[in-house]
């Protein structure tokens, strides 16, 4: 069983590494964002999307497979999105 929950685990920062460089080809800029959080906004952009994804009636995530990658991709693109909208509400940093 440990072995299994380390895999699913595994899985899931792929797909969010996926998901979250996908995103970030999608809607290119100048974030100041590197691997971690990458792959950090694509996972919590993976969760979000099965949560709509389910919400609205198409499923929520069948496992590690092209559906499940274009779902967490979608919600990685609107997280981002949300990201951007808050960040541009921060003052700039003057150095």
């Amino acid at each position: 069983m440990p072995e299994f929950a380390m895999m699913n685990g595994f899985l899931w920062l792929v797909l969010g590494l996926l998901a979250g460089a996908l995103a970030r080809f999608f809607l290119p800029g100048k974030d100041k964002m590197g691997c971690i959080l990458t792959v950090l906004v694509g996972v919590a952009g993976a969760y979000l999307g099965g949560f709509l994804a389910t919400l609205l009636g198409f499923g929520g995530f069948r496992g590690f497979d092209v559906y499940s990658l274009i779902v967490a991709t979608l919600g990685a693109v609107l997280l981002l999105v949300v990201f951007r909208i808050f960040r541009k509400g921060e003052p700039a940093k003057r150095g």
